[in-house]
């Protein structure tokens, strides 16, 4: 009987340990990230990001393509990670069919130093294109995201996400002003970590991306004050 009552302590001691291990798991947090912006008439194909180091393991990557239409390769990397796209094209306003931005998230993310990744241009190998790629660690699964196209106008919003614990908010902001220099500020406790909105002579994409760490559920969304006013593709992501 006291051998049982031994064994039902230790077991007990042990659900405490794995809940205890459990509820420490660190929660997803901002890694590494950087952004290429291509001018017009000056990219090469592939672009390819700067490197930079990433988690070996348990992290998941968001990569942008904002360009021509034509050059809708999706992205590749140095870690043979399998990139899906999230949500659909955005077309921007005002330059026919010529010009989209796309998305794409890759899960169970492998990385490590120097990772980069690269976008072939098979439409435009020296068209502009601009290219965000953000690690968000500590990660297993995109939990929610919206994409909208704002009109113009001096402050834009994207649309609502709603989560339901601890979370990391991307936010990704691409005007299409036909302008060369301008500010995008990101509200709503949203910090601006990558931008790319003093272009080339040439001309660019210009875009900017933004994080908020959150840790309760709840719902979010970012206003964007952007000057010159301008309309805008819109995203707003929600990891875990």
């Amino acid at each position: 009987m006291r051998q049982a009552r031994r064994f039902m302590l230790a077991g007990l001691l042990l659900g405490v340990s794995v809940m205890s291990f459990a509820t420490d798991a660190p929660p997803p947090s901002l890694g590494a990230h950087v952004f290429l912006g291509q001018g017009e008439g000056l990219g090469v194909s592939p672009a390819v990001t700067p490197a930079v180091d990433t988690q070996a393991t348990g992290s998941v990557f968001v990569v942008f393509n904002a360009g021509y239409s034509n050059n809708d390769s999706p992205p590749v990397d140095s870690y043979g990670n399998r990139w899906k796209a999230l949500g659909h094209p955005l077309t921007y306003a005002d330059y026919g069919d010529r010009f989209d931005v796309r998305a794409y998230v890759a899960v169970a993310g492998k990385g490590g130093p120097a990772h980069t990744v690269s976008i072939a241009k098979p439409g435009e190998p020296k068209g502009e294109l601009s290219l965000p790629f953000v690690e968000v660690r500590n990660a297993s699964r995109v939990q929610a995201f919206a994409q909208n196209y704002a009109d113009k106008a001096l402050i834009v919003a994207s649309d609502d996400i709603t989560v339901d614990g601890p979370a990391t908010l991307l936010a990704f902001w691409w005007g299409d002003g036909g302008v060369k220099s301008m500010t995008a500020t990101p509200g709503d406790g949203f910090q601006l970590i990558d931008a790319f909105v003093q272009l080339p002579d040439e001309s660019g994409v210009q875009g900017a991306v933004a994080w908020r760490q959150v840790n309760a559920a709840g719902t979010y969304r970012v206003h964007w004050t952007v000057a010159p006013v301008q309309g805008a593709a819109l995203w707003i992501i929600a990891i875990r």
